[in-house]
């Protein structure tokens, strides 16, 4: 009860008006019969979308966001080892500043360096995760959301309340190796007919030591290194904690989200030279808050969103045979948006949007410029969408203006990024689909790459891609048969990068510039397979696989020794497969990662040779019902077998490790 008193204050000193107007709409209004909202298909979906959500994503041997999107075809993960480790992830070989990562409707920002650390996302809040390839099937979406390559979209659980609950609670205690102590609470409350509220909160504490084998071999062929050490410096303190707001009005919805990260944690560092321990340590306080409204006029609907970020990490380098460093930076961010869509006829819509985006970056380093970024993003889009053909076309135009005090702004830049997206079904049942795109899009640099000291190039111009991709998709559902659901894609595609932003040596050594240099050419085919069988009563079985052929080689310049080679740590071949039973409350659940062959800088030659490596993960729940409280109870064994494998290298993965859960629900 102190808990619902506590949260209701927080939420009414926000919002107060909403919920009074959401009140008074209440005394007026009828009651409404209930509505049932569903996903749509994946297969229906006119652009190649993967999806994980509700107990599939539960079931994975997954404790954050990153980690369960090593399951989807395409994506490779850059994961520096132990539970604090940053973790970024690359669609299709275009980078990871080309993916976009959507937060319940808006995206995420970090002008500094473009990328977002997905380790810091737990899924205990998430329902559902979803991988785009070009942009969302939708016209209705925020213009910004139109220029990424692909896109990741994260969404938290929606409270749901049965007409005479009030509230709902769950409790997770999680444990394992790594002296891993991560306890989580959500609480869920039903404020009014109209608005209801969530607050969850979670704490991770490890310290991250774990056992690797360190072996090397030189480039003849020698054995320098083959022993066995504990990792350091790898521990984590941080907490998270985040208030959603949800209200309904007569003519739409509204949402609001106030978040906190708060973190510190070691850089364990790369394993060279027989070094085993870093002096590194990095501090981050992430906080935002966001809105969302949703309008429904007639025939055209309304979205307008918000949003307010402030970014602030400690970086300090206590390392005796280094430079010592302590800088303190800290981002700043403003976000509007206005979408606007139109249904002119049943079958033809079109959508305007408009963005506007500030960023800031201060750091207490000497001779820092201190930049601000003016960003305008203007959309149009068109659906056509027929019985056995859906036509999808948008154009987006985006205005950046960087402004540096005390000195010359460089020029202003404008990109122009047109899409065109086509799916269609050649047989009566609609179960087979063909679909194709095409996109042009781009990654502006970072404020890192334009301004960083004694590195940064201010007359850097955007790093662009085209994109080019045709799949075929049959989807089958008879929920009375032996196989109750079959899914099969398969998409071929090509990604042409040019202007590739790398960092360049300009003749002093440790001196280097960043550049428009580089050209990539990535070819590659993603399949995906999924078979739900229900073979005996309360027994169901399903059986996800995917893989990836990527052929992404540099064509920067025929004179350099890497030409044609493919790009470090890019594997030729990768994929995965999950296999799940559930009976009777009782779950088994197996999911397996490879990924091939690959070099770890741009040469192709043995000595830049990373070996391949897989995981094999597996887990056993068993779900029980204590009077009116759910209760979960989950064992984890990672790493199976015990591999020993770098994502990156020299960032020596953990080897077998175990992880218990315990959940309670009401």
């Amino acid at each position: 009860m102190t808990h619902r008193i506590f949260l209701t204050i927080i939420v009414t000193s926000f919002f107060p008006g909403m919920i009074e107007a959401a009140e008074r709409e209440d005394s007026t209004s009828h009651r409404l019969k209930e509505v049932v909202v569903t996903a749509q298909h994946p297969s229906r979906d006119i652009i190649p979308v993967q999806i994980l959500s509700g107990d599939e994503l539960r079931r994975l041997n997954s404790n954050s966001v990153a980690d369960a999107l090593r399951y989807f075809s395409g994506v490779q993960v850059k994961d520096y080892g132990g539970v604090g480790g940053i973790k970024t992830v690359n669609i299709r070989s275009m980078g990871t500043n080309h993916t976009g990562v959507v937060y319940d409707g808006v995206e995420l920002g970090n002008a500094q360096n473009g990328q977002i650390d997905l380790g810091q996302f737990s899924l205990d809040n998430i329902e559902s995760l979803s991988l785009y390839n070009g942009q969302k099937s939708e016209i209705l979406q925020p213009a910004k959301d139109f220029g990424s390559a692909g896109t990741i979209y994260m969404r938290t659980r929606t409270p749901v309340f049965d007409e005479y609950e009030s509230y709902h609670a769950r409790a997770t205690l999680r444990t394992g190796s790594f002296d891993l102590l991560n306890p989580s609470a959500l609480v869920e409350l039903k404020l009014s007919r109209r608005v209801s509220a969530s607050l969850s909160a979670e704490w991770v504490n490890s310290s991250g030591k774990y056992k690797f084998r360190y072996r090397r071999v030189n480039p003849a062929g020698e054995l320098a290194y083959d022993t066995t050490a504990v990792r350091q410096n790898g521990d984590i303190n941080a907490t998270r904690i985040e208030l959603n707001t949800y209200g309904t009005l007569n003519s739409g919805s509204w949402a609001f989200k106030a978040y906190n990260y708060n973190s510190e944690r070691g850089v364990p560092g790369a394993i060279v030279n027989n070094v085993w321990r870093r002096g590194e340590r990095i501090w981050d306080t992430n906080s935002f808050i966001q809105g969302r409204y949703t309008g429904f006029f007639g025939r055209l609907t309304t979205l307008n969103s918000f949003k307010y970020a402030s970014y602030r990490t400690h970086y300090v380098n206590n390392d005796d045979k280094q430079v010592k460093i302590d800088n303190l930076y800290r981002q700043k961010e403003i976000y509007l948006s206005s979408a606007n869509e139109y249904e002119i006829t049943d079958c033809w819509s079109v959508s305007a949007s408009y963005d506007f985006m500030w960023n800031t970056l201060d750091a207490d380093m000497y001779g820092f410029v201190k930049p601000d970024r003016f960003s305008h993003y203007l959309s149009a889009a068109t659906a056509l969408n027929f019985d056995r053909l859906k036509v999808q076309a948008s154009a987006l135009g985006t205005f950046v203006h960087d402004k540096i005090k005390g000195q010359k702004s460089p020029d202003n830049k404008r990109m122009f990024s047109p899409a065109v997206f086509l799916n269609c079904y050649p047989l009566r049942n609609k179960d087979f689909s063909v679909r194709a795109f095409y996109k042009k899009s781009f990654r502006m640099p970072t404020f890192n790459d334009l301004y960083y000291a004694d590195m940064g190039n201010s007359q850097l111009s955007p790093e662009t891609v085209s994109q080019y991709n045709v799949g075929l998709v049959y989807d089958h559902s008879s929920p009375s048969s032996f196989i109750t659901n079959g899914r099969f894609s398969i998409d071929a595609y090509y990604n042409d990068v040019k202007d590739k932003i790398v960092a360049y040596p300009k003749g002093q050594q440790f001196r280097w510039t960043m550049l428009n240099l580089g050209r990539v050419d990535i070819r590659g085919v993603d399949v995906t397979g999924l078979v739900t069988a229900n073979p005996y009563r309360d027994l169901y079985l399903t059986f996800r696989a995917q893989y990836t052929f990527q052929r992404a080689i540099d064509v920067t310049n025929p004179a350099d020794n890497y030409y044609r080679d493919q790009i470090p740590y890019i594997p030729r071949h990768s994929g995965g497969a999950v296999a799940n039973a559930q009976w009777r409350g009782w779950g088994l659940n197996y999911s397996w990662i490879y990924v091939g062959e690959r070099y770890n800088q741009q040469e192709n030659i043995r000595y830049n040779y990373t070996q391949p490596w897989y995981t094999s993960d597996l887990s056993l729940s068993k779900d029980l019902l204590l009077g009116q409280a759910g209760m979960r109870v989950l064992v984890e064994v990672n790493n199976l077998f015990s591999q020993d494998y770098d994502v990156i290298l020299n960032y020596p993965m953990p080897k077998r490790n175990y992880r218990l859960t315990l959940t309670v629900e009401i």
